[in-house]
């Protein structure tokens, strides 16, 4: 083994458990603002001006749910880490979201995907990626 092999695996998997308490906490969030946007905004504005006004309150609550999950699983400041972290929190989501889309919605896989050639599934899904990133822009 390499000397520091062993500090590179436990980075990679503080990472990994930190991107699922992230994800937990983002996505019991997302889920509540996504069930208010469904029912209360939608019928007034629309899905686009639905999701555009959810939008920044999900991103300002994942940029300070990512710095709690940095501190309390103390993740190492390096990129491995962080990237596990991020990626880690990416796939849950995109995953839950799938499983929403099926067991919730009712769709089929085919029907999920086409969701993303819409505008609002593609705003939205650019607040999933920077999502995903903030572990990165967080490095110190």
């Amino acid at each position: 083994m390499r000397p520091g092999g062993a500090g590179r695996r436990s980075g990679w998997a503080t990472g990994i458990t930190a991107g699922a308490a992230y994800f937990g906490v983002a996505f019991a969030l997302g889920f509540l603002l996504g069930v208010i946007r469904t029912l209360l905004i939608v019928p007034r504005t629309g899905e686009l001006v639905a999701v555009a006004l959810e939008l920044p309150l999900m991103v300002g609550a994942s940029w300070i749910a990512c710095g709690w999950a940095l501190r309390r699983f103390a993740v190492p400041s390096d990129i491995g880490s962080r990237l596990a972290m991020g990626c880690t929190a990416f796939a849950l989501l995109l995953g839950a979201e799938l499983l929403v889309s099926v067991l919730i919605a009712g769709r089929g896989l085919g029907d999920h995907v086409a969701l993303y050639r819409t505008a609002p599934v593609l705003l939205g899904l650019m607040g999933q990626l920077a999502y995903g990133a903030f572990p990165l822009f967080r490095l110190r």
